[in-house]
């Protein structure tokens, strides 16, 4: 079927704008904490579901220590970290906005790679990076009643959804270092009969790792009640359950299979139009306005974005 994979592209965004949309429904009611054991707790076990299925048993197979190590930090950085800036970022300027600012992350993960494993930061990189500002900027930018230029949203907002991309591009570089001394732990004659699950693996240490650390906290803070007192909140675990069907699980599987069909320029520029695909669900069932600002900054931020593969 011709263009399979840029249809899969684009149905990773919209998954993911479901999954964004979901978990500022969910987190509303339950709370971020409540709602990110639930989320990783059942992508945990439906990876080691998926495990069981495909490699016969349900835990990464041939994982060795150092593999264990990276992933697991990096599952701390990314989900703990990053989630919990997300969805706190939800709660403050809504799932719009939040998918909007976390169009910084590959401008992060770019500069970790530089950093951490010396990969080249390009001139096309640092292009990518000033167009996503620059349409991020647009978006958050407003007039006060003086006219005066200034920002229209909450700073802790903007600073939480930073921190988010932050956790994100980051956990991606150690999920990647981590990834890499996976293909280097199977046996050589092993590995490609097992190459395509180990990054459904490798997630799998790191829900491992962002469960462990939100519920150690709920436990340590007091109040891991609230985990029963979920069971009763029917429309907060519905909107939970969506989150994790079409965030960690299906999101990321299908991500994975968009490349497989298409370049991966082509199918990560189209997996990253997200806050332009989310404009109107918000408005739908958040009351949130489309003005020409936001549709030019989501644009302009997802152009960014694209130069990141592209160029």
């Amino acid at each position: 079927m011709s263009y399979i994979g840029e249809i899969i592209s684009l149905g990773v965004a919209v998954s993911w704008t479901m999954s964004a949309l979901a978990a500022e429904v969910g987190t509303r009611h339950l709370g971020v904490f409540v709602v990110n054991v639930w989320r990783l707790g059942c992508a945990f076990v439906l990876s080691a579901l998926l495990m069981w299925l495909t490699l016969g048993q349900p835990y990464p197979v041939y994982a060795g220590t150092s593999t264990w190590s990276w992933l697991l930090l990096s599952g701390i950085v990314g989900y703990f970290f990053g989630d919990w800036c997300l969805f706190n970022c939800y709660l403050a300027v809504g799932s719009r906005m939040g998918q909007l600012l976390m169009t910084l992350a590959p401008m992060f993960a770019a500069l970790a790679a530089w950093v951490m494993i010396g990969q080249t930061l390009s001139w096309s990189a640092l292009v990518a990076m000033v167009v996503t500002l620059a349409g991020i900027a647009i978006s958050v930018m407003g007039r006060d009643e003086q006219k005066h230029v200034s920002v229209s949203l909450p700073l802790k907002g903007i600073v939480l959804g930073v921190g988010a991309a932050l956790g994100q591009g980051l956990g991606l570089v150690l999920s990647k270092i981590g990834l890499d001394s996976y293909n280097n732990d199977v046996p050589v004659d092993v590995l490609p009969d097992v190459a395509n699950y180990l990054p459904f693996a490798s997630n799998m240490i790191r829900c491992l790792a962002g469960v462990a650390c939100f519920a150690a906290w709920l436990i340590v803070s007091g109040e891991a009640h609230r985990m029963r007192d979920s069971l009763h909140d029917h429309k907060g675990l519905g909107a939970m359950l969506v989150t994790v069907f079409t965030g960690p699980f299906i999101g990321v599987g299908f991500s994975l299979m968009a490349v497989q069909y298409t370049a991966a320029g082509i199918a990560s520029t189209l997996m990253a139009t997200t806050p332009i695909i989310i404009l109107l669900p918000s408005k739908w069932l958040f009351h949130q306005p489309i003005t020409v600002r936001t549709v030019l900054g989501a644009v302009i931020s997802v152009v960014g974005v694209s130069l990141f593969f592209l160029l």
